[in-house]
């Protein structure tokens, strides 16, 4: 055998970390399109139950920085973002940046509710519709954590789905005109598609052009976010109002979440 010398180098690309749900079919898919091509983007998985109710999601808590641990070591994260809307009403935001952050190095914790509060400001929106696919018990859980935040939510809708299997195969019709159906129902100022197992991103720019609001999805609010702790502002555009205009201009948020 030859031995050979060798030389190491570092990569100076910004570095995400996902943590996602067992049951999740969705959340990687849109995150490969929702991120730039210059984040590296690594993931992991945490064991969540086939049905979603307060028990089940409050369970994850002890799992977290187990998963957390499987991402790479010897990586510097710029954010790690936990890829659950219920979960993190239930477990509570700044506890999920507490047990990821046990497990691994990062500059920056979010989950798909600091994203939305933070989405709903940069917008100017105060009056939020919200469409969710889980039944009310563990729907008006995230309702009421929103409305702590200072957001009003004049018209509430769901799928009344358990089942996550079913959740990831409600047709994309569906949300649509569940989702229209919500606007006209009140005075909003956007409407917010939570789950981040819902096939929402395609939906996202019809449900706009009909109801002449913005739309915000779970996914989408968490990859913006993500990106703007890490200060990137070269995002792809198509995937609504969110991230079309001024905000990729903003560079880096201060402080950690």
């Amino acid at each position: 055998m030859t031995d050979f010398p060798y030389t190491l180098d570092s990569s100076d690309r910004p570095t995400f970390g996902l943590i996602v749900l067992q049951t999740d079919e969705t959340i990687e898919p849109d995150f490969r399109r929702l991120l730039p091509a210059t984040v590296n983007l690594y993931v992991s998985r945490v064991p969540s139950g086939l049905e979603v109710s307060r028990e089940t999601l409050g369970a994850m808590e002890r799992h977290l920085p187990a998963a957390a641990a499987l991402l790479p070591g010897a990586a510097r994260f710029d954010a790690i973002g936990y890829g659950c809307t219920s979960g993190t009403s239930v477990i509570g935001a700044a506890r999920v940046a507490e047990l990821i952050r046990e497990g691994a190095g990062t500059e920056a914790v979010t989950e798909p509710v600091s994203a939305l509060i933070a989405a709903t400001r940069h917008l100017g929106v105060k009056r939020l519709g919200f469409l969710s696919p889980y039944v009310e018990a563990v729907s008006s859980v995230l309702c009421d954590l929103l409305r702590t935040s200072g957001l009003e939510i004049p018209t509430f809708g769901s799928f009344n789905a358990a089942e996550e299997a079913k959740v990831v195969r409600i047709a994309p019709q569906s949300v649509i005109d569940a989702a229209t159906s919500l606007a006209d129902q009140a005075d909003i100022d956007a409407i917010f598609l939570s789950c981040t197992n819902l096939r929402s991103l395609d939906v996202i720019e019809p449900i706009e052009e009909r109801i002449g609001k913005p739309v915000l999805s779970s996914n989408q609010v968490l990859a913006w976010h993500m990106c703007r702790l890490a200060g990137i502002a070269d995002m792809p555009t198509g995937f609504g109002k969110l991230f079309d205009g001024d905000h990729q201009t903003l560079g880096k948020l201060d402080g950690r979440c």
